[in-house]
């Protein structure tokens, strides 16, 4: 999946580091059904965790952003997770006897702690590009696993959770995602992001956070 034009040549950027993210072990054990159940609960209370803080970050970038534009997309992106991806959570924990309060208060793990501080960090200390470059490996590496495990999958305890991500509405938020990046860098790059010396930095912070995002998968499998 593309999702725009700047997106591949940060995840190209990422290298090894995006095969290790969007072919780990976790991942497989998705498509395959062999992934642990109590792995997988493991990793979605965490995930319930995670999406909190970013959807703080994704606040974040309205208060960072320069357009009008750039803002209602941040917003509409703030809603999709508080209002949309956190239900797959809510409704899956519940079915096995975990109720949303013991997610929200949920002790968090510090590969998560160490991934959501930093993309919020970038966003803090850096710019509305900084920040987008921080998030973009979770919104739209989650599409393109989606996408991918949608075409192979077959009969698999996780259809749910596939279906989620390789679905219509998860994959339009990733092309508006990907939207919203080629016009922030152009508007704040040019016609030519990769002659700008603040690109290295970008690429940087788009190949950390794939890797803060290989640990993350790592909270899901046996110790």
């Amino acid at each position: 999946m593309s999702y725009g034009a700047t997106f591949p040549l940060w995840r190209a950027a990422a290298s090894a580091a995006w095969q290790d993210y969007t072919r780990h072990a976790f991942v497989e054990g998705l498509r395959d059904g062999t992934l642990p159940r109590q792995g997988f609960l493991r990793y979605l209370v965490q995930d319930y965790v995670f999406l909190v803080h970013f959807s703080r970050a994704w606040a974040l970038a309205v208060t960072k952003a320069e357009t009008l534009d750039e803002m209602r997309a941040c917003a509409a992106t703030v809603h999709a997770l508080l209002d949309e991806e956190m239900r797959l959570h809510v409704e899956t924990c519940a079915a096995e006897g975990i109720p949303e309060t013991e997610l929200f208060a949920a002790r968090e793990a510090p590969a998560n702690l160490a991934y959501t501080r930093y993309v919020l960090d970038a966003g803090h200390s850096g710019d509305f590009l900084d920040l987008m470059a921080a998030l973009a490996p979770c919104v739209l590496g989650y599409g393109e696993i989606g996408a991918r495990l949608g075409a192979e999958a077959g009969a698999t305890p996780y259809a749910d959770w596939i279906a989620t991500y390789a679905g219509k509405d998860y994959q339009r938020t990733c092309r508006e995602v990907g939207a919203l990046i080629d016009a922030a860098v152009a508007r704040r790059l040019g016609d030519t992001p990769e002659r700008s010396p603040r690109w290295p930095r970008l690429c940087a912070r788009f190949e950390m956070a794939t890797r803060l995002e290989v640990d993350f998968w790592g909270l899901g499998l046996p110790a």
